[in-house]
């Protein structure tokens, strides 16, 4: 999943080099491996049970973990860990952050937009994961209690129904004190994977045979039908892999690099293996040979400490989604939405109620709808195999127009890259009948809204754009106007031109105040902006200035808190004398315009009406607005 900030106390950039890099790669551990973490849970059991089973033979069971071992050596250390953790923006990394870093050094060429249309796409489809994650992640791990005892099993539903009910409810809080203990719960947890898996290595060690790629090979080769359709399956050891590079900026790369090759990979991979030992020794334990690697006394605290980690790793995809409809909403993608932080200290600490009680509807939906983790699995995995061929592709870009290595180089490196997660796709493709429809369902309707409001913002822009008065003509043809004391701020969405708002208030009121501000607020291609870069300011004449405040698309806009940064505009804002004016323009759809579908054109209207207040999305005191509004046709 495209996640983005941790739901750990996160550094303010460039913080992570005053951290100690054991602490970074604790916190790292917490928050960046506890979606592929939790995998084991599931990803050999879905292999031979899934959709496609498999014979539990050791062939299969050689082959699989050959899969496992060099697909997380492809996937995440090489691709990952390796080239897209190069690519950082400002030290953030994720789908938007690609974006913006590869558009920002090619400017607009004339496949700029396809380049964007890839990114929105890979936003859509996180949303999906987003769902399923959460889903998953808990239910697999409650389902450890029918190996425990099998007579409780109807008891499975409504306790991962309750733990995720809790863990929405618990977000408005903020999670900076549960995240205190993130890292050393899943510490423990990745100790106990690879205590298991060292135990039941230690009865069948020829296992480690396995680690041979030619093993891999051998599968396909027999049977390619059974190996391709398994990839499918495989591919669910590799979900929670894009989290790498979407953390990065919390953590640093160090962190994220050495805590994945030192902990996290060797963990995860003597857990796979010892599910393999015992899948040689016990072919029916293949029913959840995660659980049945743990002796029989061991495997109530097992559920317990898996069910911990599921909780965390559901938590961060969680924040990630509020992080990335952050972004979303400060590039264009969506209208204003109420975002609340959550923590004084950490900026990266948000909480979106929409966005919230949105993913809980859909998550409980999915848990009541397929009811069973296997079942579930045919969903997981096409939304994330879809996202990570849309970062190659962006990858490919970056590598050779901005980065331009050697042609060759370039060529095999992203050529393996593509025929990896290719195979991936494909494969999880044949699982679209069996739930893998219900991502991408999700990922059309949200890429829908996404462009649809980009584009009618964009349309709206141009048409108040056409009908907009110079600002220089405007300020001449008012000079004999009557000029009251106090200053007058009028919110644009253009840097030119006239406000509607500045013009319906001469035309109702008569008057011009004393100082006059035009204030657009610019969000730049970068996580952050210097404070010193934030404001930028040009006298117009007769006391009319136009101002940008400048943010990064990760920054929160605070209108008063920057303003007083402002210099050269006359004296000091005193807040009791200024007023801020905002424009509401309502649309109505037309058929006689050809900018958008009527359809889209109603959607997007019906979005204007949902958005956020300007007034408290800005963070304007609310006893100093006024708003003007007036009717736009697309």
């Amino acid at each position: 999943m495209t996640h983005g900030p941790s739901p750990v106390p996160a550094p303010a950039p460039g913080a992570p080099a005053r951290h100690s890099l054991p602490a970074l790669m604790l916190g790292a551990i917490g928050v960046v491996y506890g979606d592929i973490g939790t995998s084991p849970l599931y990803a050999m059991k879905e292999t031979f049970i899934g959709p496609h089973p498999l014979a539990v033979s050791q062939a299969h069971i050689f082959g699989v973990l050959s899969l496992i071992f060099w697909s997380l050596m492809l996937v995440v250390t090489l691709k990952y860990v390796f080239v897209a953790m190069r690519a950082d923006n400002g030290g953030e990394g994720g789908s938007f952050a690609l974006l913006a870093l590869i558009s920002r050094h090619l400017g607009d060429r004339r496949w700029a937009g396809g380049l964007v249309m890839m990114g929105v796409l890979a936003t859509a489809l996180f949303y999906g994961d987003a769902m399923i994650t959460p889903a998953i992640s808990v239910l697999s791990a409650v389902e450890g209690l029918t190996v425990v005892e099998a007579r409780l099993a109807p008891l499975v539903l409504p306790i991962a129904i309750v733990i995720l009910i809790g863990l929405f409810l618990i977000q408005a809080r903020g999670t900076a004190k549960v995240g205190a203990i993130f890292g050393p719960v899943v510490l423990v947890y990745m100790a106990t994977l690879a205590t298991l898996g060292i135990w039941n290595i230690a009865r069948h060690p020829d296992i480690l045979g396995a680690l041979s790629p030619h093993w891999a090979v051998l599968f396909f080769l027999q049977d390619p039908t059974i190996a391709f359709l398994a990839m499918g399956s495989v591919f669910l050891a590799v979900t929670g892999a894009e989290t790498l590079y979407a953390d990065m900026g919390h953590f640093g790369r160090r962190a994220v690099s050495y805590s994945w090759l030192l902990l996290a990979y060797p963990c995860l991979m003597l857990n796979y293996f010892g599910q393999g030992a015992l899948l040689l020794g016990t072919p029916s334990a293949v029913e959840n040979p995660f659980y049945l690697m743990a002796p029989e006394w061991a495997r109530l605290p097992l559920v317990l400490i898996a069910t911990a980690a599921t909780v965390i790793a559901s938590q961060a995809v969680i924040s990630g989604a509020f992080s990335v409809t952050q972004q979303a909403v400060q590039l264009g993608f969506l209208p204003r939405l109420r975002i609340t932080h959550t923590s004084a200290r950490a900026a990266g600490q948000i909480y979106i109620p929409a966005v919230n009680w949105g993913l809980l509807a859909m998550v409980i939906l999915l848990v009541l709808g397929f009811r069973e983790s296997t079942k579930l699995a045919s969903a997981y995995g096409i939304a994330v195999s879809g996202t990570m061929i849309i970062t190659t592709l962006m990858l490919a870009v970056l590598i050779f127009q901005v980065w331009k290595w050697n042609r060759l180089l370039a060529t095999l490196t992203i050529a393996l890259f593509l025929v990896v997660d290719g195979i991936f796709f494909a494969s999880n493709v044949t699982k679209i009948l069996d739930g893998g429809w219900f991502p991408l369902v999700v990922a059309a309707v949200i890429f829908t809204v996404l462009t649809t409001w980009a584009r009618g913002r964009t349309l709206m822009r141009q048409q108040v754009e056409q009908d907009a008065m110079p600002l220089g003509v405007f300020v001449k043809s008012v000079e004999s106007i009557h000029r009251v004391g106090g200053t007058a701020i009028f919110l644009s969405s253009s840097a030119e031109g006239v406000p509607p708002a500045l013009l319906h208030n001469l035309k109702h009121n008569q008057v011009i105040h004393e100082r006059v501000l035009i204030l657009t607020v610019h969000v730049r291609d970068v996580p952050h902006v210097p404070v010193a870069e934030r404001v930028e300011a040009h006298a117009i004449g007769a006391n009319f200035h136009r101002v940008t405040l400048h943010y990064g698309f990760m920054e929160e806009v605070d209108v008063p808190r920057d303003l007083a940064l402002l210099g050269g505009c006359g004296a000091p804002f005193d807040m009791m004398r200024t007023s801020f004016f905002l424009g509401r323009q309502k649309l109505l759809p037309a058929r006689e315009r050809p900018g958008m579908a009527l359809w889209r054109e109603k959607l997007f209207a019906k979005l204007m009406q949902s958005s956020e207040s300007a007034m408290e999305f800005f963070k304007l005191p609310t006893n100093r607005v006024v708003e003007l509004g007036s009717q736009v046709r697309i």
